[in-house]
């Protein structure tokens, strides 16, 4: 896949990141670089340090070492309420929404959150502005014919896609996808691919997955992590050649 990314364009940087755990290194010395306007996939085995990167990024680790870079500024050990004031958003790997409250409602909270200012005393219902950029974004992630059914109610595939919702709620510079296809049927799987391209098509993404059909049919450049560490980073193309790669990881899942 060609990238859309400014070649210098640099958004994202790590510098010999490291976090341990008493003697493990759950990621270690990793040097990573996420281009503007490019999608990136971070694959590896179970225990390779992908979920423990995107903590780190998102702020909710501190590194043990190494520094963090975002859109120009030094963001290493900055909480992840303040990383999200800055533009990074993140969906996680396990559906997390509110079951009981409407779809719009659960998008609705998410943008008021994130609102400069308003009423604290004011009804939600009156806030015009809050719930027209929570139907725009409904409409983005292919809820806004669902607006008024409760979030219980929906299918798997459609509760990870309002969870994408409420990620989007900050108009985020980069979004962090953590697994987004995770327990999807191929139908649902294959919607939701649909669905990143487009979303990827505004933003920058960066996202974790263990399915290889959606990393390689989706991702600009890949990066491989085992053991902490990175192994290769490259095309899709460039990745699925990698001898050390077949042996490490794709092989190893099949």
């Amino acid at each position: 896949m060609l990238s859309r990314a400014m070649p210098d364009a640099v958004l994202l940087r790590t510098e010999r990141l490291t976090r341990a755990y008493g003697s493990l290194l759950a990621v270690s010395d990793v040097d990573v670089s996420v281009r503007r306007g490019e999608l990136l996939s971070i694959i590896g085995p179970n225990g390779a340090g992908k979920t423990t990167f995107f903590r780190l990024i998102s702020g909710e680790t501190v590194p043990t070492s190494g520094r963090i870079w975002f859109n120009g500024a030094d963001i290493t050990g900055m909480p992840q309420h303040a990383t999200t004031r800055l533009g990074i958003a993140k969906s996680y790997q396990i559906t997390n929404v509110f079951p009981h409250l409407s779809v719009l409602e659960n998008v609705r909270v998410a943008v008021q959150g994130y609102a400069r200012s308003f009423n604290f005393w004011s009804r939600a219902d009156q806030l015009g502005d809050v719930r027209d950029r929570a139907v725009a974004t409904l409409n983005s992630v292919g809820l806004g014919t669902k607006i008024d059914m409760l979030a219980a109610h929906l299918s798997h595939g459609e509760k990870r896609h309002l969870e994408l919702g409420i990620a989007l709620a900050s108009d985020p510079i980069l979004l962090l996808l953590d697994e987004p296809t995770a327990g999807m049927s191929p139908e649902e799987t294959d919607a939701t691919m649909g669905l990143i391209r487009e979303l990827a098509a505004g933003r920058t993404v960066v996202l974790v997955e263990h399915k290889m059909k959606v990393v390689m049919g989706i991702s600009d450049r890949i990066t491989v992590l085992h053991q902490g560490q990175v192994l290769a980073e490259g095309t899709p193309e460039e990745i699925r050649a990698n001898t050390r790669v077949q042996q490490t990881y794709l092989g190893a899942s099949r």
